[in-house]
C-alpha cells in the first residue's frame, strides 16, 4: 500500500512477545500542567470557531456538493503522504467506472476508490461517537483494505526478499521496526489498542479536538498493522474532528500534511523519543515533543480552514462559476441563461426543475434543454428525473471554480 516495499523492516518470527506494559506509550494526553496547554486550548477553540463560521457560510446542500470534492482532494493527499499520485480527475473517473488500461494506474484507482469509500462511511455517521475504540480502528483498516486490488495487499521486504500479505483488520504478527522506532511486539498491541481506546473515548470537547493529534501519533507508536497504519491514522483522526467539531467534510487535514510532509513525519519521530527530564511531563515517552506536534497539527488544520474559507467565499465563488459558465455560453458549449441556473442554485443550494421555466422566462422545454446541458458537463447533479437539482463541483473544473485546491493534471 506504500510503494509494494515495505518501509518497515520485519523479524520474520511470529508470536513474539516481550512483556511490554501500557504505561511505554504514556503520555496519552497534555497534562493541565504542560506549559503548552494554554496555547493548545486556545488553537482547540480558534479551530471549531472557524470550522462553525465556514459550515454556517454555505447552504447545506452546497456542503454536501463541495465535500464530495474535498473527500477526492483528501483520498489524493493522503495517497500521496504514501508515495502513490492519483490525480483527483483519476480518483473521479473511478468513481464511475472509468479505469485505465494500464494495470498499475487502475490499481491506484481502485486504491483511491476504496479510501473514498472508507471516508464516506465515515462522513454518513459510521463512527460516529467511537473513532478511537478498538473495534473502530480496525473496521477502518479492514473496510479500506478489503476493497484493495490484490497486488497492493503485498508488502517486500529489500533486505530478505520476503513477500508478506496483509490482512484486513487483522492486527500484525511480527515485528517491525519504522525509522528508530521498534514498535511493540504483536502480542502486546491488544493491550495497547484498549488503552488508546481508554485514553481517547471520553474526553471534554478540548481534549477531543487535541487528540486528533495525540491518538494518531500513539497509534502510529503502536503501529498495529502490518501496513495501512498511516492511512488509517489519517482517517481516524479525520473522524475525531468530523464528530468534536462538525466540519462537514468541508477541509482535510490530509492537504496540509502533505504539503508540510517533512515537517509532519520529523515530529512524529520526534514524538517517539523518551522523557528528556523532569520538566519534559510524567510519562515514558516526552510530553514536550507530543505537545509540539500537537500544536503543528492543530495550526495545520486552522490553515486549512482558512484556505477553505477564501476559496468558497460565495461572492468569490459565484464570480468564478459566472466567469466559466459565460466563457463556455460564448464557445457555444452550454445555452444561453445558464449563468442564471447556476447563480440561483448557488443561492438557494438547490432547485426545483419546475422552477426554472419561470426563473429565465422561457418554455418548460427550453429550461429541460438547459438543464440536461449543465447535467452533461457534471455541474448539476440530481438523485432521479425529477428530483431536485443540486450543484456539483467536478475535479474536471477544480482548477476553474476551486483553484489550489489541489495541483492540476498535466
Amino acid at each position: 500500500m506504500g510503494d509494494n516495499k515495505a518501509d518497515i523492516e520485519a523479524d520474520m518470527s511470529t508470536d513474539i512477545d516481550r512483556g511490554e506494559t501500557v504505561s511505554m506509550m504514556e503520555p496519552m494526553l497534555i497534562s493541565s500542567s504542560s506549559r503548552y496547554r494554554a496555547a493548545l486550548a486556545d488553537l482547540a477553540v480558534e479551530l471549531a470557531s472557524k470550522t462553525t463560521g465556514l459550515r454556517k457560510s454555505l447552504p447545506d446542500p452546497i456542503v454536501s456538493a463541495l465535500s464530495d470534492l474535498v473527500r477526492s482532494m483528501n483520498c489524493y493527499y493522503s495517497n500521496l503522504i504514501e508515495g502513490h499520485d492519483t490525480h483527483p480527475i483519476d480518483i473521479e473517473k473511478a468513481l464511475n467506472e472509468d479505469y485505465s488500461t494500464d494495470p498499475e494506474k487502475r490499481d491506484l484507482q481502485l486504491e483511491a476508490r476504496a479510501h473514498i469509500s472508507v471516508q464516506k462511511w465515515i462522513d454518513g455517521g459510521g463512527l460516529h461517537g467511537r473513532a478511537v475504540s478498538a473495534k473502530s480502528i480496525l473496521e477502518i483498516h479492514h473496510r479500506f483494505c478489503s476493497l484493495l486490488p490484490d497486488d497492493l495487499l503485498w508488502v517486500e521486504y529489500p533486505e530478505t526478499g520476503e513477500r508478506a500479505r496483509v490482512v484486513p483488520g487483522e492486527l500484525r504478527t511480527r515485528d517491525v521496526k519504522v525509522g528508530r522506532h521498534i514498535a511493540i511486539s504483536p502480542a502486546a498491541i491488544p493491550n495497547f489498542m484498549t488503552r488508546i481506546e481508554s485514553a481517547y473515548s471520553k474526553v471534554g470537547k478540548v481534549d477531543a479536538i487535541l487528540s486528533s493529534a495525540t491518538a494518531h501519533h500513539r497509534l502510529l507508536w503502536v503501529h498495529p498493522f502490518l501496513d495501512g497504519n498511516g492511512r488509517v491514522a489519517r482517517l481516524m483522526s479525520y473522524a475525531i474532528l468530523f464528530d468534536a467539531i462538525d466540519t462537514g467534510g468541508l477541509w482535510s487535514i490530509a492537504r496540509g500534511l502533505a504539503r508540510n510532509e517533512k515537517k509532519y513525519k520529523g515530529h512524529l519521530a520526534a514524538c517517539d523519543l523518551p522523557r528528556r527530564n523532569d520538566l519534559d511531563g510524567r510519562g515514558n515517552l516526552s510530553e514536550e515533543e507530543l505537545a509540539k506536534f500537537t500544536m503543528f497539527f492543530l495550526q495545520t488544520c486552522i490553515d486549512q480552514v482558512e484556505f477553505m474559507e477564501t476559496l468558497v467565499q460565495p461572492k468569490r465563488l459565484r464570480s468564478r462559476i459566472q466567469l466559466w459558465a459565460e466563457e463556455e455560453i460564448r464557445a457555444g458549449s452550454l445555452p444561453a441563461k445558464s449563468t442564471q441556473v447556476l447563480d440561483a442554485i448557488l443561492y438557494k443550494g438547490e432547485l426545483e426543475r419546475g422552477e426554472i421555466a419561470e426563473l429565465l422566462g422561457v418554455t418548460p422545454r427550453h429550461a429541460r434543454r438547459i438543464t440536461s446541458a449543465l447535467m452533461e458537463r457534471g455541474v448539476l447533479t440530481s438523485q432521479s428525473s425529477r428530483a431536485i437539482l443540486c450543484l456539483a463541483f467536478p475535479a474536471t473544473l477544480a482548477s476553474r471554480w476551486t483553484p489550489g485546491l489541489f495541483p492540476d493534471k498535466e
